[in-house]
């Protein structure tokens, strides 16, 4: 379950809103701890960073981000620190790559905010819908591109960080409009394999990335539920 979507709840803060809590509630705390009682992954893809240190803090089963990068090559708010990746390396948890191209190049973000503050602009000039959505199909056709070179140095650095047991492929493809060139549906997968052992990868460390880490994940998250249950 992810803690949090775009907005900020009554227990834990959203990345992409404004902050109430400073992190987590006592509440928030004692979701992540049910969380982990039932088995169930505590997604932060979404969440504050101060929310991702106070879940990593609280939880006893290794975290998870179902779709997310690394913030150093992309200045986004949903991707993840260098501070908080080492934070997932002590923890277990997996990092799994967002291919969304404001998430993977930092030329996109910037021209993506643009043309957003652009569009509020024209909005609040009066322009009609149809002017604003005219504009921005226009300003996105001249948008820089992603590319699946720069999804591979994500998951790079995230090793470099996290260690290569902090990753995984998140993609995003259900829910992004755009993608990175090289990388437009799940067949290009192997062509992300590819690179990646092109750039001197090892077989073993590119079949945890495709997704035995993931499934370390899942069994350690069951793992601690059925401990948690022989407590109680």
């Amino acid at each position: 379950m992810t803690l949090t979507h775009w907005e900020t709840i009554d227990w834990a803060d959203a990345a992409t809103d404004s902050a109430r809590h400073n992190g987590l509630t006592p509440f928030g705390e004692d979701v992540v701890r049910e969380m982990n009682r039932l088995g169930m992954l505590v997604d932060l893809s979404h969440v504050s960073d101060a929310t991702m240190v106070d879940a990593i803090r609280v939880s006893r089963a290794p975290v998870f981000y179902s779709h997310s990068s690394a913030r150093i090559i992309s200045n986004h708010v949903r991707n993840v620190p260098d501070s908080i990746l080492t934070m997932v390396k002590t923890n277990g948890g997996v990092v799994m790559v967002n291919f969304n191209p404001g998430f993977v190049s930092e030329a996109v973000r910037v021209y993506e905010d643009s043309m957003a503050g652009r569009a509020r602009a024209l909005r609040a000039a009066g322009a009609d819908s149809g002017l604003v959505a005219d504009s921005v199909k226009a300003w996105a056709a001249r948008a820089p591109k992603a590319t699946l070179q720069q999804v591979a140095d994500h998951i790079e650095h995230i090793r470099d960080v996290a260690g290569v047991d902090a990753l995984g492929l998140g993609s995003d493809f259900d829910g992004i409009t755009a993608v990175p060139v090289g990388l437009e549906d799940v067949s290009k997968f192997p062509d992300l394999i590819a690179e990646l052992l092109r750039r001197g990868w090892s077989e073993q460390d590119v079949s945890k990335v495709a997704g035995l880490n993931a499934l370390r994940v899942l069994r350690a998250a069951e793992r601690v539920a059925a401990g948690l249950r022989d407590v109680r």
